[in-house]
């Protein structure tokens, strides 16, 4: 962008419902945002009938910063219901959505909002990468599913967590619980196409238990089959072959990792096995070989310099006769 150009403004709207342990790092995280191209003008929380001290933290934070603005929905009727509150009082054309739970990188809302610099674009989202440690097997399921998941925004674009958009709609209908994918069903139906942001990282945290992983999983595909069913419109995910070639290349990865580890492992066994072969049958203990490593650099420097000088002897000899 030419910096003559107007940059590109935007509202910010953070979903919360309880979530006194993340707030004040996530609205932290948005107030030290690094910002070329794009400009924040507000940043509107939604607090959605909160029994912790999340009301309290933002509203600290909103008497130092006035970009800062809190909502407060007395009962939790859902994040649609939130995302509406925001869309009526948002004041620029470009949106930026995140989930309370999550934290955004200092780059990703210069990275997911320029994007809007081309006129065509409607959406945009980021790159989820989870903050749980993979190891337990739901850690390493949440990772290994937004592995994939990231490979198959990078073909066709499915996006959640932290997306920005034009505000082409006033509301989202009450009905709808994937409202990331409605949105993006609105932008498509609007002739604009809906990018990733493969460069606009958001950390989140995953489901900790195989519970609460299918749970998740389990909710957003009846959203995801609802909002095919009545508004005819299919999220990437559920285009099963598009997926099934994204996995099979992950398992494919996976298939020649196993087999480097298994030659990685046969040929430390057979140098295992040589070396007891040289210690307990031959006797040879490999003292004179490590020397000759150890000083081979030096040796070769002396050889070097005794051959110039081998060199050197004939040929002045030569001249006196």
């Amino acid at each position: 962008m030419d910096h003559h150009e107007p940059k590109l403004r935007c509202s910010v709207g953070v979903t919360a419902y309880n979530e006194e342990a993340n707030i004040g790092p996530l609205l932290a995280a948005l107030l030290k945002q690094y910002l070329r191209d794009v400009e924040i003008s507000e940043i509107i929380v939604v607090a959605s009938g909160c029994t912790d001290h999340t009301v309290p933290i933002v509203e600290s934070y909103a008497a130092q910063h006035p970009l800062i603005k809190l909502l407060i929905q007395p009962r939790r009727e859902g994040k649609t219901a939130a995302i509406n509150v925001f869309l009526a009082h948002a004041q620029e054309e470009i949106c930026v959505l995140e989930s309370g739970d999550t934290l955004p990188d200092e780059l990703a809302v210069e990275n997911l909002v320029r994007m809007f610099e081309d006129p065509t674009v409607g959406m945009t989202g980021a790159h989820k990468i989870p903050v749980n440690t993979p190891d337990h097997l739901v850690g390493f399921f949440t990772h290994l599913r937004l592995r994939l998941e990231h490979q198959l925004c990078l073909d066709i674009p499915r996006l959640g967590e932290m997306i920005a958009f034009r505000k082409v709609f006033d509301r989202i209908p009450p009905d709808v619980a994937m409202d990331e994918a409605f949105v993006e069903a609105l932008v498509v139906q609007r002739g604009m196409s809906v990018r990733y942001a493969p460069d606009a990282i958001v950390y989140n945290t995953g489901p900790d238990t195989v519970r609460d992983f299918v749970r998740q999983r389990r909710r957003n595909h009846a959203g995801h089959l609802y909002l095919k069913s009545k508004y005819g419109y299919a999220v990437s995910s559920i285009q099963n072959t598009r997926v099934a070639k994204v996995a099979l290349k992950e398992v494919w990865g996976a298939i020649q990792l196993v087999w480097t580890l298994f030659l990685l492992g046969v040929l430390e066994m057979w140098a295992r096995l040589l070396g007891w072969y040289d210690f307990a049958i031959k006797g040879d203990r490999h003292v004179v070989w490590d020397m000759a490593w150890s000083q081979k650099a030096d040796v070769g420097t002396e050889r070097k310099q005794t051959a110039a000088k081998d060199d050197l002897r004939p040929t002045a000899m030569v001249r006196k006769t």
